[in-house]
């Protein structure tokens, strides 16, 4: 009896490990995403005189703190196109907030909802992340949605493809979801 539990323990064990190792590696290989989406964000900061044209509005005012806006709360409902032009048809909505994070530079960081109601697609994505904007390009979490997009989670690489002074940017979004049902 005891020699096999000695065989047990010293040959088929190791073999069980190895084989759950193994398996755990597979498990761990990048896959190509199952959907991907190109959109870009337009935001248009109200200015205190655009009310007709603001997508977005600062909620909080900036603290006297730095130079870079640290504080500063911004609510938006930005529409997002499927090219660059700011008047192209959106073909969803972003609805959310960012706000100015640091003292020493600028970066935000942003929770927001992609509201999908098109013949294309229907539902949401629920996207959050830091926006280290000095970098070419940040990416951000996709940690849920429905609809379309039910439990579905990924990447959303941004790229800022252009800024007006302080009341007009786009960004170009890369969405790459891993996991879709």
């Amino acid at each position: 009896m005891r020699d096999l539990v000695m065989i047990f323990f010293f040959f088929i064990s190791p073999l069980f490990i190895s084989l759950s190792v193994s398996s755990a590696k597979n498990s761990f290989k990048p896959k190509e995403p199952c959907k991907h989406i190109v959109l870009y964000y337009h935001d248009t900061l109200f200015n205190g005189t655009d009310a007709a044209n603001a997508t977005s509005a600062a909620a909080t005012n900036a603290t006297k703190l730095g130079d870079f806006k640290f504080g500063m709360l911004v609510v938006f409902d930005d529409p997002m196109t499927k090219d660059n032009h700011l008047l192209s048809r959106p073909v969803a909505r972003a609805q959310g907030f960012y706000f100015y994070d640091m003292k020493s530079t600028y970066t935000a960081w942003f929770a927001y909802t992609l509201i999908f109601n098109s013949t294309e697609h229907k539902g949401t994505l629920n996207i959050m992340g830091a926006d280290l904007m000095m970098m070419e390009t940040r990416d951000f979490s996709v940690v849920g949605g429905t609809g379309d997009f039910f439990m579905a989670r990924g990447i959303a690489t941004i790229r800022t493809d252009t800024f007006q002074g302080a009341y007009y940017f786009r960004l170009k979004m890369d969405i790459k979801l891993y996991e879709c049902y």
